[in-house]
């Protein structure tokens, strides 16, 4: 049996790199080369498959639908191939990945399926950091984060892993004092619990039950939610929170007051820089989570 010719490896390097840096300058400044040589190895590339990957326009190259289309079709082979090559090597080190996370995100969505991670890339490691200013971090102390954001900073390489509602969570005790029907002057008497990493949601809540006045008789800031929901179930006050937080946390003894679901103004997002993702244990997990979809 005739043995297939395989691509220039050396172009199809450049080819990848390009395309997940998202800049032809940032590829050929990982691979050490100059711009007219990276763009040379694709059109090696090009020639090869007989297809135009990127079109070229003032020093720019921008990717085509074939070229979409074939990245889509060979990354997941060149993931295999590593893997295997992973698999079967002895002088392969662990792969170590230094990862801020919320701590409500890490116990109810992360670690419930790191199993699947670690069964799929057994070198994987992960350091796992819950402490401030993860979003500062990356690219110091951080290799990653999952952070809580109206939107990352500009600069980061950042996915947007869900969308969420407000809600404001209290003991069933306490709503049943409370009524079914907003009432501002009891409202006014009752302790509010604001999570650090969610100052505005605060703000939606009541915009959205047209007090935006409402000057309840304390607000107690939190960093954990998961503290927070356990402070709201032993009824020392209202927690503002992530509809996600009150479904996850399966906890009977909380409900959502009121019923009323505001839009939030934060999400949850990966974020790294961009060049990060050329490290292998960036790109592993990266590429895990957003198939995974936690």
């Amino acid at each position: 049996m005739a043995t297939r010719r395989l691509p220039p490896l050396r172009a199809l390097e450049a080819f990848v790199r390009t395309v997940r840096l998202g800049s032809a300058r940032a590829a050929s400044d990982e691979l050490g080369l100059s711009p007219s040589a990276l763009s040379r190895r694709i059109g090696n590339l090009e020639t090869f498959v007989g297809k135009k990957l990127f079109t070229r326009a003032r020093q720019a190259m921008q990717l085509t639908d074939e070229g979409q289309a074939f990245y889509e079709a060979v990354n997941p082979h060149l993931e295999a191939l590593a893997r295997a090559v992973e698999s079967q090597s002895d002088n392969l080190s662990l792969l170590r990945l230094r990862l801020g996370v919320l701590p409500m995100f890490g116990s109810k969505r992360l670690f419930p399926r790191l199993g699947e991670l670690r069964t799929r890339h057994p070198l994987l490691h992960i350091d796992i950091d819950t402490g401030p200013h993860l979003e500062d971090r990356v690219g110091d102390t951080l290799d990653a984060a999952i952070i809580l954001s109206r939107g990352p900073a500009s600069g980061l390489h950042a996915i947007r892993l869900d969308h969420n509602n407000v809600h404001a969570i209290a003991s069933k005790a306490l709503a049943d004092k409370l009524g079914k029907e907003p009432d501002e002057e009891l409202l006014a008497k009752q302790t509010f619990l604001i999570h650090n990493e969610l100052p505005e949601s605060f703000q939606a809540w009541k915009a959205a039950l047209s007090m935006q006045d409402l000057d309840p008789a304390a607000i107690d800031h939190y960093d954990s939610g998961q503290l927070m929901l356990e402070a709201a179930a032993q009824g020392l006050g209202i927690a503002i929170m992530h509809d996600d937080h009150l479904r996850r946390d399966e906890d009977t003894r909380l409900t959502n007051l009121y019923g009323v679901e505001v839009e939030s103004p934060y999400s949850y997002w990966f974020v790294c820089k961009p060049t990060a993702l050329e490290e292998r244990p960036v790109r592993l997990f990266h590429d895990w989570l957003v198939r995974a979809a936690l």
